[in-house]
């Protein structure tokens, strides 16, 4: 199964890296294996995870404070955001449209 990003999930994800990246060498590069090492279970498993909202699901990942909001589409795993779990809930919403 494929996966592809909303290209705002694209660019958080991307800026989570770099900012990770700025606090110590090295840890972008392991956020970024954290958050693709849960695209991997997703594309594995895409019915496992907890519904939020409608059919969006959310994987946690392992050592960061993120999930992977998603849902799964005739074409693959659609990404929504890579939210940190200390922003506003709500604030990806507007990208089902």
């Amino acid at each position: 199964m494929n996966y592809s990003f909303h290209p705002e999930a694209e660019a958080e994800f991307n800026q989570a890296i770099d900012y990770y990246e700025s606090c110590a060498e090295g840890l972008g590069y392991d956020f970024a294996v954290e958050v693709y090492s849960a695209i991997e279970r997703i594309v594995a498993y895409p019915k496992t995870w907890a519904i939020l909202e409608g059919e969006v699901r959310r994987c946690q990942t392992r050592r960061f404070p993120y999930g992977v909001l998603y849902t799964e589409e005739p074409e693959g795993i659609f990404v929504l955001a890579v939210m940190h779990f200390h922003r506003d809930p709500d604030y990806w919403k507007h990208r089902l449209e």
